[in-house]
């Protein structure tokens, strides 16, 4: 393998192409990848890989385009039209990170160009912690913009050999880096959302196209019927707007009974739980037991700040082992709108222990 070579990720951003500019200047022997995800017209695909293509010009490096449609149909399209179907909330980006991009990512390079490293423009940091003989997943320094959150999911192998350059800057470093280096993305917008929210307008949009909206009732807990909704995949857990029903106090949505194509309604306070169940956990700071399933999981329990969605603070709880890899997350204090489906991620401090896959509540 090649020791000094480097496949950047590049999605046509300013963030991947001050990662890409950035390795070239320090002498590394760059080569830029773009995958292409999506089916049909995509506009930010065909976008991102016009402007990925231009800056590799630019920096007079070679560019590949790989062909992911199938994989990030199957892995990212089919998972989210079937969490929603099923009433649930999937978390597409953590996901997409570990089966459409880092994995697939690092074994082209190996398998393809010989390059044993990749890199990517996420705000996050890595670390080798001699204690463990494992590889740390650290916040990004910006605070603000760091994407750990949606990393928890990748494996040592990854975390082994990606290189990210933006995890010690800051987001206004990384744009006059941009300008200093002539990068023609260096003003390119924030791109604000989901890629697939970006191409269709919006998710009901997306899922409009894939799940047949049922007309069903809106009901407090208790079954009385408060008013109608036009498809249980259009809401999420905490939702508050556009439930379209008069009450005394506001109503936000609690449940979502698929089976019998029911929103469940009630006040801020029946929106809140003290704990809830994680499956899928990977853990990542340390090595855990395997059950008898095969399934890694804890010893004991253990003290940790969990983020329950990528835009809330972490908060204290106890994490608890249970069986077949899965924990029971206790918090200090009730959590408004635990998710399932969504990304439950463990830190102490700075590091990211590990994180997992919030299932419905027992």
């Amino acid at each position: 393998m090649l020791m000094n070579k480097v496949v950047v990720g590049l999605s046509g951003g300013v963030d991947s192409s001050v990662a890409a500019a950035t390795l070239h200047n320090q002498g590394y022997d760059v080569v830029g990848l773009t995958l292409w995800l999506m089916k049909g017209k995509g506009q930010c695909c065909s976008e991102g890989m016009v402007d990925a293509a231009k800056l590799c010009e630019d920096l007079g490096i070679p560019h590949h385009i790989v062909d992911s449609r199938d994989v990030f149909q199957e892995q990212i399209v089919d998972y989210l039209v079937s969490g929603y179907s099923e009433g649930i909330t999937p978390l597409p980006c953590s996901q997409c990170n570990k089966s459409v991009k880092f994995t697939p990512m690092l074994k082209y390079a190996q398998d393809e160009l010989g390059i044993a490293t990749i890199a990517t423009g996420h705000y996050a940091r890595t670390r080798y912690d001699e204690q463990t003989g494992r590889y740390q997943l650290l916040r990004a320094v910006d605070r603000s913009k760091d994407q750990s959150y949606f990393l928890y999911d990748l494996s040592q192998d990854v975390l082994a050999r990606v290189i990210f350059p933006l995890g010690e800057k800051h987001k206004t470093e990384t744009r006059q880096i941009a300008a200093q280096f002539g990068l023609h993305t260096a003003d390119k917008p924030e791109s604000q959302d989901l890629c697939l929210v970006e191409a269709n307008g919006s998710m009901q949009a997306f899922l409009d196209k894939y799940i047949t909206p049922h007309k069903g009732e809106i009901v407090d807990r208790a079954g009385k019927v408060l008013g109608q909704h036009e498809g249980v995949h259009h809401y999420t857990i905490g939702q508050r707007k556009g439930l379209g029903i008069a009450h005394s106090e506001p109503l936000y949505v609690i449940g979502l009974d698929a089976v019998r194509n029911r929103v469940i309604v009630g006040e801020r306070s029946e929106a809140s739980n003290l704990d809830c169940t994680v499956q899928r956990v990977n853990w990542v700071a340390f090595g855990a037991e395997r059950d008898s399933d095969g399934a890694a999981s804890l010893t004991s329990p253990i003290r940790a700040e969990v983020q329950i969605r990528y835009r809330s603070a972490p908060t204290p709880a106890t994490v608890i082992p249970l069986e077949q890899g899965r924990v029971r997350i206790v918090f200090d204090e009730p959590q408004f709108s635990i998710t399932p489906g969504q990304a439950a991620v463990f830190y102490d401090g700075e590091v990211l222990l590990g994180g997992g896959v919030i299932e419905r509540p027992a």
